[in-house]
C-alpha cells in the first residue's frame, strides 16, 4: 500500500509524521505544500511534543507485504 507521509516538526522542534493513504500520483507539489501550511495555520493537530510548527518534509512510501500461510 503506497501512503503520502507530511512530516512536521513540532514545538519541541521533533517530527511528526502523518500519513495518508493511496495518495494521488504523480503528487503536486505545490498543493502538497498548501495543505501542510493549512494543517499548521488550523493547528488541526498536537502532538506530545505541543503544535506541528514547521514544515520539514513530505514522501511517497511504499510496503508491501505477503502474507504466509503457516499450517
Amino acid at each position: 500500500m503506497k501512503k503520502l507521509n507530511l512530516v512536521f516538526l513540532n514545538e519541541q522542534g521533533k517530527s511528526v509524521t502523518l500519513s495518508l493513504n493511496d495518495p494521488i500520483e504523480p503528487a503536486d507539489p505545490v498543493a502538497v505544500k498548501a495543505a501542510m501550511d493549512e494543517v499548521i495555520a488550523q493547528n488541526v493537530f498536537v502532538s506530545t511534543g505541543g503544535l506541528l510548527t514547521q514544515l520539514k518534509s513530505a514522501r511517497i512510501s511504499e510496503n508491501n507485504t505477503t502474507p504466509i500461510q503457516i499450517v
